[in-house]
């Protein structure tokens, strides 16, 4: 396993630089001159943010493993990141669901957990075609569903037998289990913690809401809202907002925990953080970090 990851290691690098021995031989310049030069896709002689993370991403993805499930007749898949360093009491496991008409791969673009967060193992599950509640009524885009029972719980069903895999095959801290996800993907994170709440330790949805929200039990939580949000609009997510902290039993005034950042402090020891910006629907360049950083601060066994 190990000396095929090199070499996976190795080819990725190829692909990135995109040099064959011949060429390199025929090409003048140093070594680092000649992988400036394919990396800088717009020739500006510097590497933007979207050129370095396309070449961290393209040397991160040798670490994933593509898995597949059979869950009743649907075959189901997953992009899963083994920690890349242990810990001993367990790795923690990050859950992080794409949104509607998104998949697995774009998650891990978006999210990167695996590059902020090393010592965890992160799970990036696909969605299958599903009908939206504010876009694609037909269900020709993948998604996850939206509340019990809707297909046979069939996303649910999907969750339970990826965790009893990482259960099997992994050494994880039960204690440090995390779910976050984005538009549909954090209805979805807010379903599991309607229905799975025992599982996780904390939960961090984004542009997101449920129509569970008065079955949720206290959990440490870190939601994400753009004032300006035209799909789920931020009034809806005000009330979600109002609900998780009625829920957590959380004070009436917060405290700057970050940037935009409101902490708003539990007697219970679920503490909730609301994360509001000037932005649209668009997930936040600067959340995945944030959503780490919260994560870290709340293990389920210190509760």
């Amino acid at each position: 396993m190990q000396k095929r990851g090199i070499v996976v290691a190795i080819l990725v690098t190829a692909l990135i630089i995109g040099l064959t021995t011949q060429e390199s031989l025929a090409q003048g310049g140093t070594l680092r001159e000649r992988v400036l030069k394919r990396l800088d896709t717009d020739g500006d002689g510097t590497l933007s943010r979207s050129e370095r993370s396309a070449a961290r991403e393209a040397i991160t993805f040798d670490r994933a493993e593509e898995m597949t499930w059979s869950v009743g007749e649907l075959k189901r898949e997953a992009i899963v990141y083994p920690p890349k360093q242990k810990t001993v009491t367990g790795s923690p496991v990050v859950f992080g669901f794409h949104g509607h008409g998104g998949s697995a791969r774009n998650a891990s673009r978006s999210f990167g957990f695996e590059r902020l967060w090393p010592e965890a193992l992160v799970v990036y599950m696909q969605g299958i075609p599903t009908p939206g509640r504010l876009t694609d009524p037909e269900g020709k885009r993948n998604g996850w569903q939206h509340d019990v029972g809707e297909q046979g719980d069939r996303d649910l069903k999907f969750f339970d037998a990826v965790l009893a895999t990482l259960r099997e095959k992994y050494d994880i801290d039960e204690h440090r289990v995390y779910a976050t996800g984005h538009s549909n993907g954090g209805g979805f994170t807010y379903l599991l913690w309607a229905t799975r709440p025992d599982v996780f330790a904390a939960f961090a949805p984004s542009a997101a809401t449920s129509r569970r929200l008065q079955e949720l039990t206290p959990k440490p939580a870190l939601h994400i809202a753009g004032r300006n949000d035209n799909l789920v609009l931020f009034s809806w997510q005000e009330r979600a907002i109002a609900a998780v902290k009625k829920t957590n039993g959380c004070s009436v005034n917060g405290s700057k925990w970050a940037e935009d950042c409101t902490e708003f402090s539990s007697e219970s020891g679920t503490p909730f953080i609301a994360y509001i910006h000037d932005g649209t629907h668009k997930y936040p360049a600067d959340a995945s970090p944030l959503i780490v950083r919260f994560f870290k601060e709340h293990a389920g066994g210190d509760e």
